[in-house]
Protein backbone atom coordinates (compact mmCIF):
# COMPACT_ATOMS: atom_id res chain seq x y z
CA UNK A 1 0.00 0.00 0.00
CA UNK A 2 1.57 3.03 -1.00
CA UNK A 3 -0.46 6.95 -0.74
CA UNK A 4 0.82 9.32 -2.14
CA UNK A 5 0.01 13.40 -1.38
CA UNK A 6 0.30 16.32 -3.40
CA UNK A 7 0.86 19.92 -1.91
CA UNK A 8 1.39 22.69 -3.90
CA UNK A 9 -0.18 26.53 -4.50
CA UNK A 10 -2.70 27.35 -7.26
CA UNK A 11 -0.92 26.22 -10.93
CA UNK A 12 2.21 24.68 -9.39
CA UNK A 13 1.10 21.58 -11.90
CA UNK A 14 -0.89 19.36 -8.76
CA UNK A 15 -4.00 18.37 -11.38
CA UNK A 16 -0.85 17.67 -14.21
CA UNK A 17 0.42 15.32 -11.46
CA UNK A 18 -3.30 13.63 -10.96
CA UNK A 19 -3.20 13.12 -14.91
CA UNK A 20 0.28 11.72 -14.62
CA UNK A 21 -0.76 8.93 -11.82
CA UNK A 22 -3.97 8.06 -13.86
CA UNK A 23 -1.91 7.23 -16.99
CA UNK A 24 -0.03 5.10 -14.80
CA UNK A 25 -3.19 3.08 -13.73
CA UNK A 26 -3.06 5.14 -10.17
CA UNK A 27 -6.49 5.98 -8.59
CA UNK A 28 -6.64 9.65 -7.59
CA UNK A 29 -8.89 11.07 -4.99
CA UNK A 30 -9.03 14.79 -5.50
CA UNK A 31 -10.06 16.81 -2.15
CA UNK A 32 -10.59 19.95 -4.11
CA UNK A 33 -13.85 17.25 -5.56
CA UNK A 34 -15.03 17.05 -1.87
CA UNK A 35 -15.36 21.23 -1.95
CA UNK A 36 -16.93 21.26 -5.16
CA UNK A 37 -19.57 18.52 -4.09
CA UNK A 38 -20.51 20.36 -1.49
CA UNK A 39 -20.83 23.86 -3.00
CA UNK A 40 -23.14 22.18 -5.46
CA UNK A 41 -25.06 20.71 -2.51
CA UNK A 42 -25.44 24.58 -1.12
CA UNK A 43 -26.73 25.42 -4.51
CA UNK A 44 -23.37 28.11 -4.73
CA UNK A 45 -21.12 27.84 -8.31
CA UNK A 46 -18.01 25.86 -7.73
CA UNK A 47 -16.32 28.51 -9.94
CA UNK A 48 -16.68 31.40 -7.71
CA UNK A 49 -17.40 30.06 -4.22
CA UNK A 50 -15.13 27.00 -4.04
CA UNK A 51 -12.56 28.97 -1.99
CA UNK A 52 -15.35 30.27 0.65
CA UNK A 53 -16.98 26.96 0.96
CA UNK A 54 -13.33 25.38 1.42
CA UNK A 55 -13.67 28.01 4.28
CA UNK A 56 -16.48 27.24 5.76
CA UNK A 57 -15.87 23.80 5.80
CA UNK A 58 -13.10 23.73 7.76
CA UNK A 59 -14.78 26.78 10.21
CA UNK A 60 -17.72 24.04 10.78
CA UNK A 61 -16.07 21.10 11.16
CA UNK A 62 -12.58 21.71 11.62
CA UNK A 63 -9.51 22.33 9.83
CA UNK A 64 -8.93 18.81 9.34
CA UNK A 65 -12.65 18.34 7.91
CA UNK A 66 -11.92 17.82 4.00
CA UNK A 67 -8.61 15.08 4.96
CA UNK A 68 -11.38 13.63 7.08
CA UNK A 69 -14.05 13.28 4.20
CA UNK A 70 -11.72 12.27 1.56
CA UNK A 71 -10.29 9.49 3.62
CA UNK A 72 -13.16 6.79 3.11
CA UNK A 73 -13.19 7.44 -0.72
CA UNK A 74 -8.45 6.74 -0.21
CA UNK A 75 -9.82 3.26 1.60
CA UNK A 76 -12.45 2.39 -1.00
CA UNK A 77 -9.75 2.74 -4.16
CA UNK A 78 -6.91 0.72 -1.82
CA UNK A 79 -8.94 -2.29 -1.70
CA UNK A 80 -8.71 -2.58 -5.87
CA UNK A 81 -5.10 -0.92 -6.16
CA UNK A 82 -1.66 -1.02 -3.96
CA UNK A 83 -1.24 2.98 -4.38
CA UNK A 84 -3.40 5.73 -4.35
CA UNK A 85 -2.98 9.97 -5.10
CA UNK A 86 -4.43 12.18 -3.19
CA UNK A 87 -4.52 15.40 -4.84
CA UNK A 88 -4.63 18.91 -3.14
CA UNK A 89 -3.58 18.37 0.19
CA UNK A 90 -3.51 22.51 1.61
CA UNK A 91 -2.30 22.32 5.43
CA UNK A 92 -0.22 21.06 7.74
CA UNK A 93 -3.48 19.57 9.90
CA UNK A 94 -4.32 17.48 6.70
CA UNK A 95 -0.89 16.22 6.61
CA UNK A 96 -1.55 14.87 10.28
CA UNK A 97 -4.51 13.02 9.01
CA UNK A 98 -2.66 11.20 6.59
CA UNK A 99 0.31 10.26 8.10
CA UNK A 100 -1.67 9.19 11.21
CA UNK A 101 -3.87 6.96 8.98
CA UNK A 102 -1.44 5.61 6.35
CA UNK A 103 2.12 6.26 8.71
CA UNK A 104 4.99 5.19 7.10
CA UNK A 105 2.70 4.29 3.58
CA UNK A 106 2.37 7.88 3.35
CA UNK A 107 4.33 9.94 1.05
CA UNK A 108 3.86 13.82 0.80
CA UNK A 109 5.51 15.64 -2.30
CA UNK A 110 5.47 19.35 -2.63
CA UNK A 111 4.71 20.87 -6.15
CA UNK A 112 6.51 24.17 -6.63
CA UNK A 113 6.39 26.99 -9.19
CA UNK A 114 7.28 30.77 -8.90
CA UNK A 115 4.16 33.01 -8.82
CA UNK A 116 4.70 34.24 -12.68
CA UNK A 117 4.91 31.04 -14.01
CA UNK A 118 1.79 29.66 -12.24
CA UNK A 119 -0.58 32.89 -13.56
CA UNK A 120 0.42 32.23 -16.77
CA UNK A 121 -0.62 28.72 -16.47
CA UNK A 122 -3.83 29.52 -14.78
CA UNK A 123 -4.79 31.93 -17.50
CA UNK A 124 -3.88 29.61 -20.45
CA UNK A 125 -5.88 26.31 -18.37
CA UNK A 126 -9.03 29.25 -18.21
CA UNK A 127 -11.18 27.65 -15.94
CA UNK A 128 -11.04 29.56 -13.37
CA UNK A 129 -13.39 32.97 -12.82
CA UNK A 130 -10.76 35.76 -12.67
CA UNK A 131 -10.90 39.34 -10.66
CA UNK A 132 -13.16 41.08 -13.09
CA UNK A 133 -15.70 38.61 -13.42
CA UNK A 134 -16.30 38.14 -9.75
CA UNK A 135 -13.71 34.99 -9.09
CA UNK A 136 -10.45 35.82 -6.97
CA UNK A 137 -7.28 36.50 -8.23
CA UNK A 138 -4.31 34.19 -7.60
CA UNK A 139 -2.30 36.57 -5.17
CA UNK A 140 -5.57 36.19 -2.79
CA UNK A 141 -5.81 32.23 -3.46
CA UNK A 142 -2.52 32.13 -2.78
CA UNK A 143 -3.62 33.69 0.68
CA UNK A 144 -6.26 31.73 1.06
CA UNK A 145 -4.20 28.60 0.71
CA UNK A 146 -0.97 29.51 3.06
CA UNK A 147 -4.14 30.89 5.43
CA UNK A 148 -4.99 27.10 5.60
CA UNK A 149 -1.65 26.18 6.64
CA UNK A 150 -0.18 25.00 3.50
CA UNK A 151 3.16 26.81 3.99
CA UNK A 152 3.69 24.31 6.90
CA UNK A 153 2.20 21.27 4.70
CA UNK A 154 5.04 21.88 2.05
CA UNK A 155 7.67 22.14 4.71
CA UNK A 156 7.08 19.02 5.75
CA UNK A 157 6.73 17.14 2.48
CA UNK A 158 9.08 13.99 1.77
CA UNK A 159 9.89 14.97 -2.18
CA UNK A 160 10.04 18.37 -3.69
CA UNK A 161 9.53 18.72 -7.49
CA UNK A 162 10.39 21.84 -9.05
CA UNK A 163 8.21 22.49 -11.90
CA UNK A 164 9.57 25.42 -14.35
CA UNK A 165 10.68 22.76 -17.32
CA UNK A 166 8.52 21.35 -19.66
CA UNK A 167 5.20 20.07 -19.27
CA UNK A 168 7.25 16.46 -20.17
CA UNK A 169 9.79 16.85 -18.36
CA UNK A 170 7.23 17.36 -15.46
CA UNK A 171 5.71 14.28 -16.56
CA UNK A 172 8.63 12.17 -16.44
CA UNK A 173 9.51 12.89 -13.12
CA UNK A 174 6.10 12.35 -11.64
CA UNK A 175 5.91 9.39 -13.23
CA UNK A 176 9.43 8.26 -11.56
CA UNK A 177 7.75 9.08 -8.20
CA UNK A 178 4.73 7.24 -8.58
CA UNK A 179 5.91 4.13 -10.17
CA UNK A 180 7.92 3.60 -7.18
CA UNK A 181 5.88 1.77 -4.87
CA UNK A 182 8.68 1.32 -2.37
CA UNK A 183 8.73 5.09 -2.32
CA UNK A 184 11.01 7.24 -3.65
CA UNK A 185 14.65 7.35 -2.32
CA UNK A 186 16.85 8.48 -5.48
CA UNK A 187 15.56 9.93 -9.01
CA UNK A 188 18.90 10.18 -10.84
CA UNK A 189 18.62 12.79 -13.49
CA UNK A 190 15.46 14.24 -12.32
CA UNK A 191 15.27 17.73 -11.07
CA UNK A 192 13.63 16.21 -8.14
CA UNK A 193 14.77 17.52 -4.47
CA UNK A 194 14.06 16.07 -0.86
CA UNK A 195 14.22 18.45 1.90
Amino acid sequence: MHVIGTVGLPGSGKGEAATVAREEGIPVVTMGDVVRQETADRGLDPAKDHGSVAQALRDENGPAAIAERSLPMIEDRLEDHDAVLVDGIRSDVEVDVFEEQFEDAFTLVSIEAPFEVRAERIDARGRDVGEGDGGEGLAARDERERGFGMDDAMDRADVVVENTDSLEAFHDRIRAIVGDESRVTETPGNEVRQP
